[in-house]
């Protein structure tokens, strides 16, 4: 028997290293995880660079690795494709930024960066891209809310480029930056400019909005400001069905890494960080009755391993672990478990430190690994890849890799 469908089962920032809290454990190793444990007893193991040994991934580059697509190649920025996740039809050559609504105050200064995690934009996203008009430059905009307090936007028109800063300070107290050109290029100049116009006529609809006016009235904070940043210009991308010979969807509640599936031709089935996992899991269970290919991230890990929370980042991989039990049912399938990074409670931030990861389906050699976590996967027999190997290797168990030489 040869599996036939995929699920990439994509843990974000799983990895970690040891937690005092833990006894020194890592949170992998302090969970209770009977299903990932099972997957591993039943399948192959190894331990997974996601880019290259001693590169600390961002989640970007790391999900175009692991999709097949070589970042150095690939990469243009995070501002594009967290663009394409909040539902901006991204083309090559536009421009596209991360963005999130923050407070200023009288002064013009930034008194938080979140506008109060403020919980829906959509009706002040919707007035800032009616609003703002850019037509005196020939440059029609993109604006789209994200989750929370984020957004994304994108430029298009002739003569633009990506080598433009940031108005975001990164802090409070202070104003937000002149967005300034980071080449000589007279595209660059003018992106710039660009851009503090938007900055300038965005903040001037929002002052006054009436959902602002509310939130003011309310001793809550006004999301009065657009802070952009992570400018990239979107590149063009082989289809994954063109590369792999698979249909595939993505289900990411992380607005980046459906931006990623979407960009390469994944259809984007639409979750929130609110859907329950269990649901999630279904919305999985259905895409691959109908395609060969699902990715699948998981991201709060990930931001508990950002906030140093060892604790919840452990217990969440038991929520995780409990959700996973219904694909154990679906024949032919070759489910690939791994990380994207480590993130580390320890440092806060992503780490070069590899992931673990399983490979569990009809084909695979299974070798003596018993449970999923980072020491003893790495006694499995798939050793130590880099990320770039995956889809090859999947698609050799799923016998579609075509034979090199005669």
């Amino acid at each position: 028997m040869t599996a036939s469908k995929i699920l990439l089962l994509i843990i974000d920032g799983v990895g970690d290293r040891p937690c005092k809290i833990l006894g020194n454990k890592t949170p992998l190793e302090a969970a209770s995880l009977p299903n990932l444990d099972r997957l591993a007893a039943e399948g192959i193991c190894g331990i997974m660079d996601p880019i290259a040994p001693g590169i600390r991934g961002g989640s970007d580059t790391s999900h175009l690795s692991l999709l097949g697509y070589d970042p150095h190649i690939y990469y243009t920025g995070r501002g594009p494709l967290e663009a394409a996740g909040c539902g901006i039809q991204m083309e090559p050559g536009m421009i596209g930024f991360r963005a999130n609504y923050a407070t200023v105050d009288e002064e013009g200064r930034v008194i938080d960066r979140r506008a109060g995690r403020i919980a829906d934009t959509t009706e002040i996203t919707a007035a800032v891209k009616n609003g703002v008009d850019l037509a005196k430059f020939g440059v029609v905009i993109e604006f789209a809310p994200g989750t929370g307090h984020r957004a994304a936007l994108a430029l298009k028109g002739k003569g633009l480029s990506a080598a433009v800063s940031s108005n975001d300070p990164k802090k409070t107290g202070v104003l937000p930056q002149t967005i300034l050109p980071e080449d000589d290029s007279k595209e660059a100049a003018f992106t710039a400019e660009v851009c503090n116009e938007f900055s300038r006529q965005a903040a001037e609809i929002l002052n006054n909005h009436p959902v602002n006016l509310e939130r003011k009235a309310r001793g809550e904070y006004p999301a009065n400001v657009v802070l952009i940043r992570g400018a990239g210009e979107m590149g063009v991308y082989e289809t994954f069905e063109e590369k792999h010979e698979l249909s595939g969807s993505v289900v990411a509640a992380a607005a980046l890494i459906a931006g990623i599936g979407s960009s390469v031709g994944l259809e984007r089935i639409p979750v929130l960080p609110t859907t329950p996992l269990a649901e999630q899991v279904k919305l999985v269970c259905s895409e691959l009755e109908r395609k060969d290919f699902v990715l699948f991230n998981l991201k709060a890990a990930d931001e508990y391993g950002h906030d140093g929370k060892a604790v919840e980042k452990m217990k969440y991989l038991e929520e995780a672990d409990a959700a996973l039990l219904p694909f154990f049912d679906i024949p032919d399938l070759m489910i690939a478990v791994c990380g994207d990074h480590s993130t580390p409670c320890t440092i806060k931030d992503h780490s070069a430190d590899p992931v673990p990861l399983i490979l569990h389906g009809d084909g695979t050699r299974i070798d003596t690994v018993t449970r999923y976590d980072e020491i003893s996967c790495a006694a499995g027999g798939l050793c130590r890849i880099s990320g770039g190997s995956l889809m090859p290797i999947l698609l050799d168990l799923i016998d579609k890799t075509h034979k090199y030489g005669a």
